[in-house]
């Protein structure tokens, strides 16, 4: 069964580079948005295991976020996701699912 991990960030570039690592897993099903809307319609849409927040949202954003989220989806894990290698991206998601 695939672990479906929305990721949300506001750098384009970088938002594709975290599709192409979370989707290399065939265990995980990445879907990168850099807005909000964007994100909050998707959570409403599908299946969210694990929210992943990136780069660039303030703490404003991320707070508005966090409720938006929560209040369509109860018990949704959201984490801090700010870079760091493939290593470091594997094992946050890991210890947030366990």
């Amino acid at each position: 069964m695939q672990t479906t991990i929305l990721y949300i960030g506001r750098d384009t570039e970088i938002t594709t580079v975290m599709a192409r690592l979370l989707n290399a897993r065939s265990e995980w099903k990445g879907i990168c948005v850099c807005s909000d809307d964007e994100a909050i319609s998707i959570c409403r849409e599908q299946h969210i295991d694990l929210v992943l927040l990136g780069n660039g949202i303030n703490a404003g954003c991320e707070k508005a976020l966090r409720e938006k989220l929560t209040k369509i989806k109860p018990g949704v894990k959201i984490i801090q996701h700010y870079g760091g290698g493939s290593g470091l991206l594997y094992g946050e998601i890991m210890t947030a699912l366990n």
